[in-house]
């Protein structure tokens, strides 16, 4: 969730003052984050699962924004990566669309992006046949019928 405190924007020319939420960033980076290639959809929480529930579309699901002690923006993003993709790609491609959204729209600068692979989506298959499947690891029983064949 957002942090409580409201990030300030001054205007030295006309001594003005532009206090931005928090969560208003954040939609903007989740908004930011689901358009780009290889990000598969973003993590829910509790609060976005019952925004669903109740019908309504949670943008800013999966991230977070906070305020360090010195008044730097930090993000959190957490994201389900299409299967296939290459994930350090993706990641800098990330942090670098969020980075030039977050600076076109409230002209701050986010000082970290951390990017969490929560998960990794798989296209569904059809026309995959699971008659033949064959494990990854044969039983115990197995590899000592095969060892006992071999011994004699």
């Amino acid at each position: 969730m957002a942090d409580s405190s409201k990030i300030v924007l001054d205007d030295k020319n006309n001594g003005e003052e532009i206090e931005i939420d928090p969560s208003v960033i954040e939609v903007i980076m989740g908004i930011a984050a689901e358009k780009v290639d290889g990000v598969a959809g973003m993590r829910g929480s509790v609060r976005s699962g019952i925004n669903r529930v109740l019908g309504r579309e949670d943008r800013s699901k999966g991230v977070t924004v906070s305020l360090d002690e010195d008044h730097n923006l930090i993000a959190e993003v957490y994201i389900n990566v299409e299967a296939g993709s290459y994930v350090p790609k993706v990641a800098m491609t990330l942090q670098s669309s969020l980075l030039e959204q977050v600076k076109q729209m409230t002209d701050l600068t986010l000082k970290e992006i951390n990017v969490h692979v929560t998960g990794l989506v798989f296209p569904e298959d059809e026309d995959k046949d699971n008659s033949e499947t064959s494990k990854l690891f044969p039983d115990i029983d197995e590899k000592s019928k095969n060892e006992s064949t071999r011994e004699s």
